[in-house]
């Protein structure tokens, strides 16, 4: 089952994604996570990548469908039980970017499923993230604090606030997201594709509806 799982900057994705990792053996194709490591790895989509979202803005179009393509290009292969797309699409050319990678590649997808939750909650969330520098393991402040403040639980590694996470910057990124990423959510309306779940419940909960909406799938 090939899934994109959509909702603004806070809402859950990763987490709901690595659940479902975790129970379907599926693969979890993180555009953070590839700009992240495009970055360190001091590529020219990782420097351009940078600029932009420290400031809180979205990739350009075609930068990001370039590096998603590479992707499936050289994964899709490995990829048996399906695939999520968490932070892809964002924007509706790369909706339809995806929909010709999905002709070109031969997979189509299954369900479209949105993270719905209030702008104040997720600024709550987002401000009060902290990651660990050596193992990227995330925390926060009031949700989910280490052990010892400042100090990763896992390798004992330096906690911060990455620069896209703190207040003046998760502002621009809700911002940006109800601009450009929202139009999106009435194109796969309009494609009765969308299957919309309240992003505010416990993680426990959001799973649940995310799993009766993909049994209705099937």
């Amino acid at each position: 089952m090939n899934i994109i799982l959509m909702g603004p900057p806070g809402a859950g994705k990763g987490t709901q994604a690595k659940k479902l990792v975790e129970e379907f053996g599926l693969t979890q194709i993180s555009t953070g996570d590839l700009f992240r490591k495009a970055h360190a790895e001091q590529t020219d989509i990782g420097i351009i990548a940078d600029y932009f979202t420290k400031f809180g803005r979205l990739v350009p179009d075609d930068v990001t469908n370039e590096m998603v393509t590479e992707y499936f290009k050289n994964n899709l292969k490995d990829m048996k039980n399906g695939f999520i797309l968490d932070g892809y699409p964002r924007t509706i050319v790369q909706a339809r970017e995806l929909e010709f990678m999905a002709a070109h590649f031969g997979f189509k997808i299954d369900a479209v499923i949105n993270l719905e939750i209030d702008p104040e909650i997720l600024k709550a969330r987002l401000s009060g993230r902290r990651t660990c520098r050596q193992c990227g393991t995330t925390f926060h402040i009031v949700y989910k604090p280490p052990r010892i403040e400042g100090v990763c639980d896992v390798c004992g590694g330096e906690l911060y606030q990455r620069a896209d996470e703190n207040e003046e910057a998760v502002k621009a990124r809700l911002d940006t997201y109800l601009k450009q990423t929202k139009p999106l959510i009435d194109y796969y309306q309009m494609k009765k594709e969308l299957t919309n779940i309240n992003g505010a419940q416990t993680m426990e909960d959001v799973y649940k509806d995310i799993k009766k909406c993909l049994e209705g799938k099937k």
